[in-house]
């Protein structure tokens, strides 16, 4: 009998549409998971599949643009963040997705983090755009998502990878995707001082990738931000911000990965792509399923009923 196989999908941004590869290798390896779990983009994804929405969520995807991806951004700095995030109420009506997390084909947990306490929530049941829309709030950048009382956050914060949801839905084998493997240490690259640019790819902290594409009232107000300094030009804003939720996010999955292991974790390796370089999105899905590949005769082998 084939074990019970269950999907950790990480945060990470544009980086994490690679889980769309990963997904779709799957189930052409006929390895469908039995239970998904995500955090921000990762619950996004996870809930486009478990939907059933998977290649209209990629055609999407596909089809994003600078352009057409700085228009998602809905600039109101009174709302906790500098975008509102309406974007996802339309992504959703597009795909038409269902109302509630019980109208998936199967188990699904989005994690969210508690402004106040600093906890985990894991949506099991319910609205599937609030458990979603809750768990993409990145601080400092989409606003808090309010639901049930309480002020939630990206669940990046807490449990970016969350490989002990799926492990409490009885899952027997763990496949986890980490699409912020940093495999040469590096979180941050100048786009000024070679020694530290390493292999730079188009929109990757450069002032004609993310920033350029921004509303103007948000690149007005951002650029007020900064001071003339002598010496070398200073990371902008927007990759302070970043780069140190980053960090953070680095830190704390590394933590949680130690003491709960999924039985397979595949890091992709997306370093030098931008969280915001949703325009690149057949790169890191190209990447997803390269993933896969790569570790396909592993996952065979825990997953075959007959090995």
């Amino acid at each position: 009998m084939r074990p019970r196989i269950g999907l950790a999908l990480g945060s990470g941004g544009a980086r994490g549409l690679c889980h769309i590869g990963v997904l779709q290798e799957l189930s052409e390896r006929h390895t469908l998971p039995d239970v998904v779990a995500g955090s921000s983009i990762g619950a996004l994804v996870g809930a486009g599949y478990a939907a059933g929405r998977l290649d209209n969520l990629d055609r999407w995807a596909r089809g994003l643009t600078r352009v057409t991806f700085a228009r998602l951004w809905d600039l109101n700095l009174g709302s906790g963040g500098l975008v509102q995030g309406r974007a996802l109420e339309r992504l959703f009506s597009d795909l038409d997705m269902p109302d509630r997390i019980e109208d998936l084909s199967l188990p699904f947990i989005a994690v969210a983090t508690v402004l106040v306490t600093g906890s985990e929530r894991w949506f099991r049941e319910g609205s599937l755009f609030d458990a979603v829309r809750a768990s993409i709030a990145l601080p400092g950048i989409v606003s808090p998502h309010f639901v049930d009382g309480r002020w939630l956050l990206d669940g990046g914060l807490v449990n970016p990878i969350p490989v002990s949801a799926v492990r409490s839905q009885d899952a027997q084998v763990i496949i986890a995707v980490n699409p912020n493997a940093r495999l040469d240490g590096v979180i941050w690259r100048s786009p000024t001082q070679p020694e530290q640019r390493g292999n730079l790819i188009e929109g990757d902290n450069e002032p004609t990738g993310f920033f350029a594409v921004l509303p103007d009232q948000i690149k007005y107000s951002l650029s007020n931000l900064s001071f003339p300094v002598k010496g070398p030009a200073p990371p902008s804003y927007m990759q302070v911000l970043t780069s140190s939720i980053e960090i953070m996010v680095d830190h704390i999955q590394r933590s949680r990965l130690a003491g709960d292991p999924p039985h397979v974790l595949l890091n992709g390796t997306l370093g030098a792509m931008s969280i915001f370089d949703f325009h690149r999105a057949a790169f890191a899905i190209d990447e997803g399923r390269n993933l896969v590949r790569r570790s396909g005769d592993f996952i065979d082998a825990l997953t075959d009923p007959e090995a």
